[in-house]
């Protein structure tokens, strides 16, 4: 292998000129026909703020002899001032960020002097001036840069590739392998779960064994402490608005709950879960459950928390805080530089992920849909329980969403809603009568959206007890909406059926003719692993062969279309239910493998009702 010599890359230098990588700075100053040399302390100066600039970006080299357009000119200092020159690099940096390892030479070229300086990329400080100045690189410029700004850098640097990091001492037999091959089975039942890991791109084979990714650990490990001491999260929840701390500690329930991704996502929701709604006497004398957030966009927040968070970041755990007023999820880690809260705020699609692998496998298992589509989804949620959108905080090496219970409408559905003061409406009877606000039709499958039913006993509970009401009456039959939706290619679900109405008196209640509730045991089954682009159409197609189909409903996100990954299937009758259960062979509907579940009735959400 041939060495360039020191000439040689001084001449390929001047040639392609200065660069990212690449500064030149002249001895001498003053206009060509009368040029004198610059006083020794401001070269040693440029020389210590163009290193510094170096060392605090991507590394590079200074040549002092040479000006900007490439011409050589030297330097004509003698022994002892060049020798200065040359201990710039220590002299003249703060002795507290001492410089990488810096090269000082001489080169002599054609009678002339010129300093070539060397500087690797610097990880250990955050490198600054002996007189104070912190400068970073950019293009052909030394800008000014807070100390603050380079570390925020390094550590994003730092978590985007600590998912991604192979582990050496790791072994497939420190993962779950009944977790493993759960999910694996979930891809296909004849894959082993060493295939399956190089399929996630968790694990590569070297040729004498399988090495493995950290994200291989976060998500499967049997003893997940092991690998990361903080793959927890803490749920805290908090009498009054503010945490105190000493005598007035006013934390009443503290739970942690720890494990791998997969485990936590679930076991954190379920400790969760029971502070989202409360239970309070209503008028007529009656304990009721009541939603305070809504389940889907805190679970939501909860497993964006889990795949997002900074998991280099090893001090610390997701923390969620359930205060009077609102709740809070903390996670460690400041946003990507990339992306910014207004983004966020204004629903804009954010397609990037701090943990690549993570994600990647959150999404294949269904926990997560398309990146950028979570907090979309939350404030559609929020907004359509009438709740205030939720508060960004991100801010000392922290992200947190805060959840308020603070209730928001326009001028237009407050007047509307005021109609209404009489009657003791539950949050979601108000977010359905708010579709009424402007006088049109609604049809089913809005009130599902509206208020995020998944359970069609808990819908009928809701038109039932608003049409007792007097504020919901049906325009048009259930039979005439199956018939129109056979007209127009539309499941009947989509057919507007309903109207809000405002009733004068106690007697017009009472002469509203209710529709017939329909009260049929449906024979239902869940559908998973849906692709997203999936239509009503391609399941209808799929499952009309085990017998006649009632309705395929496909829960989709309000601004997108797309489905969430699932779907249910309403037949006839249960034998139809038998056959698509029994069936053995593999279902595939656009390229993806479907899985089947007997619909479970949710009894929990029944009571609530």
């Amino acid at each position: 292998m041939e060495l360039l010599k020191l000439k040689e890359r001084l001449e390929i230098a001047t040639q392609v000129g200065e660069s990212h990588f690449r500064e030149f700075k002249s001895a001498f100053q003053g206009p060509p026909s009368a040029k004198s040399q610059r006083d020794i302390k401001d070269v040693c100066q440029d020389i210590s703020k163009t290193l510094v600039a170096f060392a605090n970006a991507d590394g590079g080299e200074l040549f002092v002899g040479v000006e900007d357009d490439g011409t050589i000119t030297g330097i004509q200092y003698d022994d002892e001032l060049i020798n200065v020159l040359l201990k710039a690099p220590t002299t003249y940096v703060l002795k507290t960020t001492p410089l990488p390892t810096t090269k000082a030479l001489i080169i002599n070229y054609e009678g002339k002097k010129v300093l070539y300086f060397s500087i690797p990329k610097g990880l250990e400080y955050v490198y600054v001036t002996s007189d104070g100045k912190c400068l970073k690189r950019k293009d052909l410029e030394s800008i000014p840069i807070s100390p603050d700004s380079i570390h925020i850098e390094r550590e994003e640097i730092i978590s985007r590739e600590y998912d991604r990091a192979f582990i050496d001492n790791a072994k497939i037999t420190d993962l779950d392998n009944d977790l493993l091959q759960e999910v694996a089975h979930g891809f296909s039942k004849t894959i082993s779960v060493e295939k399956y890991l190089q399929h996630l791109d968790l694990a590569e084979f070297n040729g004498d064994d399988l090495k493995l990714r950290r994200a291989a650990l976060l998500l499967f490990a049997k003893n997940p402490l092991k690998w990361h001491p903080r793959l927890q999260v803490r749920i805290l929840k908090v009498k009054g608005t503010k945490l105190e701390a000493g005598k007035n500690y006013n934390v009443l329930n503290d739970e942690t709950v720890s494990g791998n991704i997969l485990t936590i996502i679930e076991s954190a929701w379920d400790k969760l879960r029971p502070f989202l709604t409360e239970t309070k006497m209503s008028s007529d004398a009656m304990f009721k459950t009541q939603i305070i957030y809504p389940d889907l966009a805190c679970k939501e927040a909860l497993i964006n928390a889990i795949a997002h968070r900074d998991y280099s970041i090893e001090g610390r755990g997701i923390e969620v805080y359930v205060y009077d007023d609102r709740l809070e999820i903390k996670s460690p880690g400041m946003l990507l530089s990339t992306i910014k809260i207004d983004d966020l705020e204004k629903c804009i699609g954010i397609h990037q992920s701090r943990n690549s692998y993570i994600a990647k496998v959150l999404k294949e298992v269904g926990y997560m849909r398309e990146l950028g589509e979570g907090f979309r989804r939350i404030y559609e949620l929020m907004e359509s329980h009438e709740l205030s959108k939720p508060t960004l905080f991100n801010e000392n090496k922290s992200f947190t969403i805060s959840f308020s219970q603070k209730l928001v409408y326009t001028e237009d559905e407050k007047i509307w809603l005021d109609n209404f003061k009489s009657l003791d409406l539950s949050r979601e009877e108000r977010a359905i009568i708010r579709l009424g606000a402007k006088g049109e039709l609604l049809s089913p499958k809005q009130i599902w959206d509206t208020v995020g039913i998944v359970d069609t006993d808990v819908y009928r509970s809701y038109i039932e007890k608003l049409r007792k009401k007097g504020v919901l009456v049906s325009e048009i039959s259930k039979t005439r909406a199956v018939l129109l939706a056979k007209k127009t290619h539309k499941d009947k679900k989509s057919i507007p059926r309903f109207r809000i109405i405002i009733p004068k008196n106690e007697s017009e209640k009472m002469n509203i003719q209710a529709e017939p509730l329909d009260s049929s045991d449906y024979a239902k089954i869940f559908v998973e692993n849906v692709h997203y682009d999936c239509q009503e159409e391609d399941i209808f197609n799929e499952f009309s062969k085990f017998g006649e189909i009632d309705s395929v409903i496909i829960p989709r996100d309000r601004t997108s279309k797309k489905g969430k990954g699932f779907a249910y299937v309403e037949f006839s009758n249960n034998d139809s239910v038998q056959l698509a259960l029994e069936y053995q062979p593999p279902i595939f509907i656009k390229n993806r493998k479907i899985r089947i579940k007997k619909y479970k009735r949710n009894i929990k959400s029944e009571a609530k009702s």
